[in-house]
């Protein structure tokens, strides 16, 4: 008996077009593009037969009538699989996924390296005031240097929130360039596992006693929104930087902006803001000791072929009946194999990756 043919679908634009090149290459997966502004017209068809849906990871650039939610999944009733751009998923709602019986994945790891990178030049550009300088340099007469003292990375204390793929790779090349001592918080982890990854397991309060730098690097979900406040900030040491890629959302922008009025921090890098882009007027923008940029740490020529390479070849898995490599929600897989089995008249091969 022939196999249907599998409908993948995607918003707007892929990570690379990689994505398209390998999923072409295949006879019997069809590939069709929506964009936020389509008709429904255009939009009802394919949401009606789709088998899976390669969703964009940031969430200001979707509409929200795309986002993977309860109202998108009741209009799929043929949807396996939920497939994000990236690590993030904060575009899909795990739950409402998992009681649909639809698979999340994501694409963690494919832009380690690159995030890591970015997390590492904020670093160095803020404790060595460059963003500073440079600013001054620019629009002031008369600089004098030392009125830039600046100090080195060199062995001082990083403190991870988060240490998945970002977080381990940050870890990596801290302690093997600059020999700093490197904590970590990661409530899903223990001290082994931790260790295992380069730093040593602690809870927040003294990560954020203790560090230097503190980089944050967890998803955006409802136990991390809001998890970086007043409170956190006031815990800091007054020469430390706070430092995050993660997601717009987890930290409090208008709490930090007043931390760094009033002298609690020495400064920020902030590669993420709610919403995104921020407005130019953002009170942080408007700060020295603030580098900010928007949201473009993963976004490097190598990190975006990797991505679209990876969640190609995993989707394609899926939808083969083959386990899938980065299953955000590994319970929903019973219910998953029978809505498979259903669609495609044969079971997948194995369960969760």
């Amino acid at each position: 008996m022939a196999v249907p043919l599998k409908r993948i679908f995607y918003l707007n634009r892929l990570a690379h077009p990689v994505f398209a090149e390998i999923v072409r290459e295949r006879t019997d997966v069809a590939l069709q593009a929506l964009e936020n502004a389509s008709p429904e017209s255009e939009v009802a068809p394919v949401l009606a037969s789709a088998h899976a849906y390669q969703i964009p990871s940031v969430r200001d650039e979707l509409a929200p009538q795309f986002h993977a939610r309860a109202a998108l999944l009741a209009r799929s009733p043929e949807l396996l699989v939920v497939s994000t751009g990236g690590a993030g998923y904060d575009t899909v709602d795990l739950d409402a996924c998992t009681d649909a019986g639809v698979l999340a994945l994501n694409q963690a790891g494919g832009n380690a390296h690159s995030v890591a990178e970015h997390v590492l030049g904020m670093m160095l550009c803020l404790a060595k005031r460059i963003i500073e300088a440079d600013r001054r340099m620019r629009r002031s007469p008369g600089i004098r240097r030392l009125d830039y003292m600046n100090a080195e990375v060199r062995g001082k204390t990083l403190g991870i929130v988060g240490i998945g793929h970002v977080g381990t790779r940050i870890a990596e090349l801290c302690r093997g360039l600059f020999d700093m001592r490197v904590l970590a918080f990661d409530p899903y982890l223990d001290a082994a596992q931790v260790a295992a990854r380069g730093a040593e397991k602690v809870e927040i309060e003294p990560l954020l006693r203790q560090s230097d730098f503190v980089s944050v690097s967890c998803p955006l979900t409802a136990e991390t929104r809001g998890m970086i406040g007043e409170r956190e900030y006031a815990q800091m040491q007054p020469h430390a930087f706070f430092i995050t890629t993660a997601r717009g959302g987890i930290h409090d922008e208008q709490a930090l902006a007043q931390a760094l009025r009033d002298g609690r921090l020495a400064g920020a890098g902030l590669d993420v803001w709610d919403p995104e882009p921020p407005p130019p007027e953002h009170p942080l923008l408007q700060m020295d000791n603030v580098l900010a940029s928007p949201h473009i740490a993963g976004t490097t020529r190598e990190a975006r072929r990797n991505i679209a390479t990876l969640a190609a070849r995993q989707l394609l898995d899926v939808l083969d009946g083959k386990p899938a490599a980065r299953l955000l929600n590994p319970q929903v897989w019973p219910a998953f194999a029978k809505r498979f089995e259903r669609a495609f008249g044969f079971a997948p091969s194995a369960g969760p990756g």
